[in-house]
C-alpha cells in the first residue's frame, strides 16, 4: 500500500509539472500573438519625399585663384545658390515621425556643390505633410573636379542639368504608447531642371523637366 501511494504521488507531481509547463507555453503564445498584433497596428512606415519646386539663383564654374586665404586654391570650383521645396509625407495614420539633426546639401554628378545647411528639428503628425525650402549655397565656391566643370558647361548649354538634393539626419517614430530609438535618415532626390539663359547669374524658379525621383532610407 505504501509503495502504491508513493507511485501515485510521483504521478501527481509529474502531472503538475507538465500542467505548469503547458500554462507557460500558452502564456508565451498569447504574449507573442499580442506583440504581433501591436506591431501590425502601430508599425512605423518610413516617410515619403518629393520635390515640388526648384530655384537656381546661381550655378556656374568659378575660379578660386584669387582666394586670399593661406590655403592653396582649388583649380576647379562651382559657385551655386539653390533652393528646393522638399515635401515630406508621413504615410502612417498611427505613427508620428520626429526629425532631428537634419542637414541638406546639393550635389552635381556625385560631387557636393553647396556646403551642408542645418535644418530645424520637426515633428510630423500622423498622415501629415511637411514642406522644407532650404536655401543652399550662396557663399564661397565649392571645389569640384575638372570633369564636373566640363559637364556643367555642356549641360548648361543644353539647358538640362540634373541636380541632387540630399538630406541626412535621424528620425524616430512615436506610435501610441510606443517610441522607437533614433534611426539614420538619408533622403536623396534627383531633379532635372531646365536652366534659362540667365540662370548662371541671377535666375530664379526653373522648370522641372522630369518628375523628380526621391529615395528615403529611414
Amino acid at each position: 500500500m505504501q509503495k502504491l501511494k508513493k507511485h501515485l504521488c510521483e504521478l501527481h507531481r509529474g502531472g503538475g509539472g507538465r500542467l505548469f509547463a503547458t500554462y507557460l507555453l500558452a502564456a508565451a503564445v498569447v504574449a507573442g500573438v499580442l506583440a504581433l498584433a501591436l506591431l501590425l497596428v502601430y508599425r512605423p512606415m518610413k516617410p515619403q519625399a518629393s520635390v515640388a519646386r526648384a530655384a537656381v539663383f546661381r550655378l556656374a564654374s568659378a575660379s578660386t585663384n584669387n582666394n586670399s586665404s593661406s590655403a592653396p586654391p582649388a583649380p576647379y570650383a562651382v559657385s551655386a545658390s539653390l533652393q528646393f521645396t522638399l515635401l515630406l509625407h508621413n504615410p502612417s495614420d498611427r505613427a508620428a515621425v520626429l526629425y532631428d539633426g537634419l542637414l541638406a546639401y546639393a550635389s552635381y554628378r556625385g560631387e557636393p556643390v553647396t556646403p551642408p545647411a542645418q535644418l530645424p528639428a520637426l515633428v510630423q503628425e500622423r498622415g501629415a505633410d511637411v514642406a522644407l525650402s532650404p536655401v543652399l549655397g550662396g557663399g564661397a565656391p565649392v571645389p569640384v573636379s575638372a570633369d564636373a566643370v566640363r559637364a556643367l558647361a555642356a549641360d548648361g548649354a543644353a539647358r538640362r542639368v540634373q541636380l541632387r538634393l540630399v538630406v541626412v539626419g535621424r528620425v524616430r517614430y512615436r506610435a501610441g504608447p510606443f517610441r522607437t530609438g533614433w534611426r539614420d535618415l538619408y533622403v536623396r532626390c534627383d531633379a532635372i531642371v531646365g536652366l534659362g539663359v540667365d540662370a548662371a547669374a541671377g535666375g530664379g524658379d526653373v522648370p522641372l523637366l522630369e518628375y523628380p525621383r526621391c529615395a528615403v532610407d529611414a
